[in-house]
């Protein structure tokens, strides 16, 4: 019986594992700094989205006002975060009809809602940074993460142009220079470092928004469980001692 348990694990681990790594089309995913009690990361990474996601990409699970949770005061949402026209308490919705975004991307933009839930953090780490240049491509941008995928790169004035470079059955994205590609060709605003501490804030920003209330559930837990530890013991020695005072 032990070794048919033991054979039955090993089967589901290697389904789970050979699963995951067909999902990433056997890419290796960096691991992604999530810190959702970093408030400034947080800050930073919401306004990367609204600024570069929130055209195309709805999170319509997430009100403006929540992000006050995060530090920020309605004024500077209102002022740096959201279009005139919007509320504080309103969803964040794209103007965008979804039947134009299918015509005009091939598909339908998925909302973002809960997107670092279904994808994983690490995913969308390493999905953001690993777009390059491909002509054959409708937008002139391909993906070493997700091939093909219809969405250009919108953060490739922060991180620059890379170019795919394949060396037998190894492939590897080299960022290139300035003109060194087209003509328009241009640096990105921010150095590799640089950049990749904006796609983590980002990538931060959106697993915060898969569940604002990830922090808290989680110091309502340990103070459960130190509840639990200080009270309930006691209690129960307590009760041990009563119902066995008789035979003792």
């Amino acid at each position: 019986m032990k070794k048919i348990l033991n054979t039955l694990l090993f089967t589901l681990l290697a389904s789970v594992s050979f699963g995951s790594h067909a999902a990433t089309g056997g890419i290796h995913l960096d691991k992604a700094p999530i810190n959702l009690r970093d408030t400034e990361s947080l800050q930073r990474g919401a306004q990367t989205f609204a600024n570069y996601c929130l055209s195309c990409h709805g999170a319509v699970a997430m009100r403006y006002n929540r992000l006050q949770d995060i530090g920020l005061t309605e004024d500077q949402i209102e002022t740096n975060l959201m279009f005139p026209t919007e509320k504080i308490g309103d969803l964040m919705k794209v103007s965008m009809q979804a039947k134009d975004a299918k015509v005009w991307f091939g598909s339908t933009p998925p909302d973002l809602s809960v997107i670092s839930r279904s994808r994983g953090a690490d995913y969308l780490y390493t999905y953001l940074r690993s777009f390059y240049r491909d002509s054959a491509r409708p937008t002139g941008w391909n993906n070493l993460t997700f091939p093909d995928v219809g969405m250009p790169n919108v953060l490739w004035d922060l991180q620059g142009q890379q170019v795919l470079e394949v060396e037998g059955e190894h492939k590897k994205l080299k960022l290139v220079k300035s003109g060194s590609l087209t003509k328009t060709a241009e640096n990105g605003e921010f150095d590799q470092t640089e950049f990749d501490h904006r796609v983590a804030d980002l990538v931060n920003y959106m697993v915060y928004m898969g569940e604002p209330g990830q922090v808290k559930r989680e110091q309502i837990g340990y103070g459960v469980l130190l509840f639990l530890l200080f009270f309930m013991i006691p209690i129960s020695y307590m009760l041990k001692k009563e119902y066995w005072r008789d035979i003792h």
